[in-house]
């Protein structure tokens, strides 16, 4: 194992521990895989629309039952039952597919498509500016008011609202349009992260720095979602409050990610890396890197093959094999060779988003040359940092 900064040995092979039986060496340099995107934790990969994964949810499975539910019973058969949910669902993915081919229009990829009980999420690889953002954010929208308004065209005649309340097989093609105009209104209320908001953040950030659009964004979304959540309380409506829940969380997760960008933003990565860290070489014990995990602070560690960095040893990797395979198992059987690589000159609030995503460290390289590291932490130190450094600013500017 080797440190980088004060360059002293750590933790060499306990004497006497002798050969490893019973243990395969893996193959340091067997070939790397390129990085693949990470889909969202607990979703299941189903099919794929113009190229774009579409997944589901766990949670998903809650509005299936409660789109069963409500239509068990009654009136209706369960063949308008079944084509009520397919319609809903199709609707929500024709929303998504909107958005993300409006995007791929401006040159912005989405990496996938993910169902939840509220609504579809399409995660784009990239911000859009604010000029390609309003399309964007208005196509989804604009997909469900067509097809609610398609539909209520091919209706001779149009039952009252009250009358939708009750499932029939009769009123199926109005409930459907029902639910695709509710669909594309409901998601234009400026309420920040959906799409309405998105909206607002658009026109705001024509006159405003961006971060400081999705600040105002952000907390009419919280506005908007706590007037939700009130509404749901008072009427009995707990699928509104669910989804005040979320719009709130949402919003507020976005308020932080903007304050991120603006406390990072027009600073490289070699500007917060750490540059006293400890690497772990291919040979190594799960044992050895055990040790150095309870020594320093560090938890995640680059594995090097002589001056190559072939892996990255996680916290949460390092654990596993100790579990699965015994702490006399190499580490580079339980490294990842798919790490986190940026150059020293990224901007960092580019590479914020992607060390919080990753979950790990990422590697700060310039070419094959390990540089240095990047982690959550540090990059929270840096903007708390940055945040006493402009209000010391401040005060010294009104003195």
């Amino acid at each position: 194992m080797r440190t980088h900064g004060n360059e002293r040995e750590f933790a060499s092979r306990p004497e006497g521990s002798g050969e490893l039986r019973g243990t395969r060496m893996p193959d340091p340099l067997q070939p790397k895989a390129s990085p693949n995107d990470k889909p969202i934790p607990g979703t299941v990969g189903v099919l794929r629309i113009f190229g774009v994964p579409i997944r589901l949810h766990f949670t998903f499975l809650l509005l299936l039952v409660f789109l069963i539910f409500i239509g068990i019973g009654g009136k209706q058969s369960g063949l308008a039952t079944a084509i009520y949910i397919i319609a809903l669902f199709g609707s929500v993915l024709v929303h998504e597919v909107c958005h993300a081919l409006v995007a791929r229009l401006y040159g912005l990829r989405t990496s996938e498509i993910v169902m939840f009980p509220i609504g579809g999420v399409s995660r784009l690889e990239g911000q859009p500016k604010p000029r390609q953002e309003l399309p964007i954010a208005l196509a989804g929208p604009a997909s469900n008011l067509v097809i609610g308004l398609v539909l209520l065209a091919t209706q001779h005649d149009l039952l009252p609202l009250a009358t939708l309340s009750v499932p029939t097989d009769a009123n199926l093609i109005q409930r459907i349009a029902a639910g695709n105009l509710l669909l594309g209104l409901f998601n234009l209320l400026p309420a920040y992260p959906m799409d309405g908001g998105r909206i607002l953040r658009s026109l705001i950030a024509l006159r405003k720095p961006e971060e400081e659009a999705t600040q105002i964004a952000a907390s009419a979304g919280q506005f908007f979602a706590v007037a939700m959540g009130l509404f749901g309380l008072l009427s009995g409506n707990f699928l509104l409050m669910f989804v005040a829940l979320f719009v709130y969380l949402g919003a507020q997760q976005e308020g932080a990610a903007a304050r991120g960008r603006s406390l990072t933003s027009g600073f490289p990565a070699r500007a917060a890396m750490i540059t006293d860290f400890r690497t772990l070489s291919h040979g190594n014990t799960i044992r050895e890197a055990g040790d150095l995990l309870l020594s320093t602070s560090q938890q995640d560690f680059p594995v090097m093959h002589g001056d190559e960095v072939i892996g990255l040893l996680s916290r949460s990797a390092l654990m596993r094999a100790m579990l699965r395979e015994g702490p006399e198992s190499y580490v580079a059987a339980a490294m990842d060779r798919n790490f986190l690589r940026v150059p020293p000159d990224t901007d960092l609030a580019v590479v914020l988003p992607q060390v919080l995503s990753a979950g790990h460290a990422a590697l700060v390289m310039d070419g094959e040359r390990l540089l240095g590291l990047l982690t959550a932490e540090n990059l929270y130190e840096f903007m708390l940092l940055r945040q006493v450094s402009l209000a010391q600013a401040r005060t010294t500017h009104r003195e």
